[in-house]
């Protein structure tokens, strides 16, 4: 799952309208942006086979520290206090703490049987990225329906608010369409090195945060 976790993020703005988007990114998405740091320390695993899905050629071999349910249960729990710690806001931070296992849920339905609940334990999926057209029709509609929740609660303060947002959401789905239809990576570290770019969207989406405003006011 790629553009669902956004979707997440975009959706959660409506149960925590004080939190900024960028914020809610880096919890919808804090396993994958762990994952490629985990990979370079040697601490992860991730090997190309071509064929392993019709979505993507990736066999993650070994995540148990970003993307197992208990280890993201734990992140999730540490973001969430962090976050009240310096912001006071317990309705932003539980949404927060919820947003980081949320990452599991969808990565259940999406691979194949490689989620773990916790490190060591057995591996479960549903393998929705066997099916392209499936696939498609989750992602869009979840990415859809994030959009949507979050142009509701949401409103430009400036023409800023509007191609800032904008330009983020029609970049997410080209990386999206890029990654589904396009060649298989060269090498397992040149997936570990693009995928830290997931990080910039973080920034991104806390400046496009800023430009918005809550559509009651």
């Amino acid at each position: 799952m790629f553009l669902g976790h956004f979707a997440v993020a975009l959706g959660a703005k409506k149960a925590a309208p004080r939190a900024s988007l960028g914020t809610l990114v880096l919890g919808a998405q804090l396993a994958d942006l762990l994952w490629p740091v985990f990979l370079l320390l040697g601490w992860e695993q991730v090997r190309i086979v071509p064929g392993i899905t019709r979505i993507t050629p990736l066999d993650f071999i070994s995540y148990p520290y970003s993307h197992s349910l208990f280890a993201q249960v734990l992140w999730g729990l540490g973001g969430g206090i962090v976050y009240f710690a310096i912001r006071r806001n317990a309705r932003s931070a539980l949404v927060l703490a919820a947003c980081v296992p949320s990452h599991w849920v969808l990565d259940y339905i999406s691979h194949r049987p490689d989620m773990q609940l916790f490190p060591g334990g057995a591996r479960y999926g549903l393998g929705l990225w066997n099916s392209l057209p499936a696939t498609l029709t989750v992602e869009l509609t979840l990415f859809g329906i994030g959009i949507a929740l979050y142009l509701k609660v949401t409103r430009a303060k400036d023409r800023g608010g509007q191609w800032t947002l904008w330009s983020m959401l029609i970049f997410l789905l080209l990386v999206y369409i890029g990654s589904v239809f396009g060649p298989p990576p060269p090498s397992e570290g040149v997936i570990a090195v693009s995928a830290l770019a997931i990080w910039l969207i973080v920034p991104w989406a806390a400046w496009a945060d800023r430009h918005r405003s809550p559509a009651d006011t």
